[in-house]
């Protein structure tokens, strides 16, 4: 199946917020929260003669996309990108071309398009500062033979988690990453 065929597939915006049973409100309040900056806006203006689109290959339980989506949303409408959100775990097909690092099922996984189906670009799971964030906090974890690794790792995500809903600077580096996926 094409990337056209994946992007007719998807679940628009609506309909994908629509199914969420996991982190709606939290990632909705990101969404609510987070403005672009006039300099990106007239940037992003930029794109719309474009028509570009994108597939996000998700899932609502996912503590990444609750982070990333919602800046993608407001990404996309100030470049009047459409959306369709595919489901990554019933579609593993798609997935499985867009590994992190090879290996890892990592989401969100952006994947933009133009008219004909192209790929014109693919942002995620994370913006390389989240990543090192991310790297940081693993390594200050016990070994994973400790007893209390578990319980420290579930902490850990627990707190960035939190700190995803709350901190505009975390929404402002993932907002300058995926847009500098658009301007390659």
């Amino acid at each position: 199946m094409g990337l056209n065929e994946w992007f007719q597939k998807g679940l628009t915006r609506d309909q994908y917020i629509n199914s969420m049973t996991k982190n709606k409100d939290e990632m909705l309040s990101i969404y609510e929260g987070f403005t672009l900056t006039d300099e990106d806006k007239n940037r992003l203006e930029s794109l719309r003669a474009k028509e570009l689109r994108a597939i996000v290959l998700t899932e609502d339980w996912c503590g990444d996309a609750l982070l990333n989506n919602p800046i993608l949303l407001r990404v996309a409408d100030a470049a009047g990108i459409d959306i369709r959100f595919v489901l990554r775990d019933q579609n593993l097909e798609l997935m499985d071309q867009y590994l992190t690092n090879g290996t890892s099922r990592a989401i969100p996984i952006f994947i933009f398009i133009d008219q004909e189906g192209n790929e014109v670009g693919v942002w995620g799971p994370r913006a390389p500062e989240m990543q090192a964030l991310v790297e940081e906090r693993r390594a200050a974890l016990p070994d994973k033979d400790a007893a209390d690794f578990q319980e420290k790792q579930m902490e850990m995500y627990k707190h960035l988690v939190a700190s995803y809903q709350k901190d505009g600077s975390i929404w402002k580096t993932v907002a300058d990453s995926i847009i500098g996926t658009l301007f390659i």
